[in-house]
């Protein structure tokens, strides 16, 4: 069955129209808009209500016109802890015929876990932790592949929300950056993750990572990654990179809370191809409701 998610988060708003493909998905039309809703609380202003139900119409009107059977519209944290949430889900109903499912944090890694571990192409054994680094939420899941989620933990922190607090130059400075590992590290501070033997990082600064620093991401190769984005400024690296501009200016927030949540787990991430988008597609090839 062929079938559509749109993610509503706090940086964007993405389609995914996939059909099955063997043990994974096969990418049908992928569309994705910059439309931030971080900075919005304690309730989304009417124009971005406006813009957001816009957008969300469109992206479903492509996944009819691509044949989608099912499309479901998912939203999360810059969503789940609006004041005004109830009225932005209306608009969106009214503009597209899509009833939203607000995410709780359970959900949200769940959905992350199973996005990441439900399209390699081959399940991996022993424990897996995925570490979902979005706009306004991180999550840190832990699980196997035949039992699903045992552990997860989400922190109110994302590359939005941290870019917007701290990187307001452009390139960010040092004492820029600083200040965002000081927040990462307080954020993080105390943090027990169980033993996992192997990690998957996703979410839109991890996929967005790949063209950066490539598909492993360490100590090393993300403190190369923020080193080359502090050298250069946005203008100059979103063409070289083909990145969206606003990617750009959060991705070293993104890129510090990843690192963090690799040395949490004592492993290096692997960038993952699926994330949320997909986990929810393969709830609705399973005839599960989100």
């Amino acid at each position: 069955m062929r079938c559509a998610c749109i993610d509503i988060g706090s940086n964007t708003t993405r389609l995914l129209v996939a059909e099955p493909d063997g043990r994974a998905l096969r990418e049908l039309l992928s569309r994705r808009a910059f439309t931030s809703l971080r900075g919005s609380e304690p309730a989304i202003p009417a124009e971005k209500v406006a813009e957001v139900a816009s957008e969300v119409a469109s992206q479903a009107t492509l996944a009819r016109e691509a044949g989608a059977e099912r499309i479901d519209a998912v939203a999360t944290a810059a969503i789940r802890h609006a004041e005004n949430r109830d009225e932005l889900c209306a608009a969106i109903e009214e503009a597209s015929g899509l009833v939203v499912t607000v995410l709780s944090e359970e959900q949200e890694a769940r959905l992350a876990f199973l996005g990441a571990v439900g399209t390699l192409a081959e399940a991996p054994d022993g424990v897996v932790a995925v570490v979902d680094v979005g706009g306004g939420s991180t999550e840190i899941v832990c699980g196997t592949a035949d039992g699903g989620v045992s552990w997860s933990v989400s922190f109110r922190v994302g590359s939005g929300s941290l870019a917007d607090s701290y990187l307001l130059g452009d390139p960010p400075s040092s004492e820029e950056l600083e200040r965002v590992r000081l927040h990462v590290a307080a954020t993080f501070d105390g943090l027990e993750v169980p033993r996992a033997d192997v990690a998957y990082a996703v979410g839109g600064s991890a996929a967005s990572l790949r063209r950066l620093i490539g598909a492993v991401l360490d100590r090393g190769t993300i403190e190369d990654g923020v080193r080359a984005l502090s050298d250069a400024c946005a203008g100059d690296l979103a063409p070289r990179f083909e990145l969206h501009l606003e990617r750009i200016r959060v991705l070293p927030a993104g890129m510090l809370l990843l690192g963090a949540a690799s040395s949490a787990l004592g492993l290096p991430l692997t960038i993952a191809s699926g994330g949320l988008r997909e986990g929810v597609i393969l709830e609705q090839q399973r005839g599960v409701a989100v």
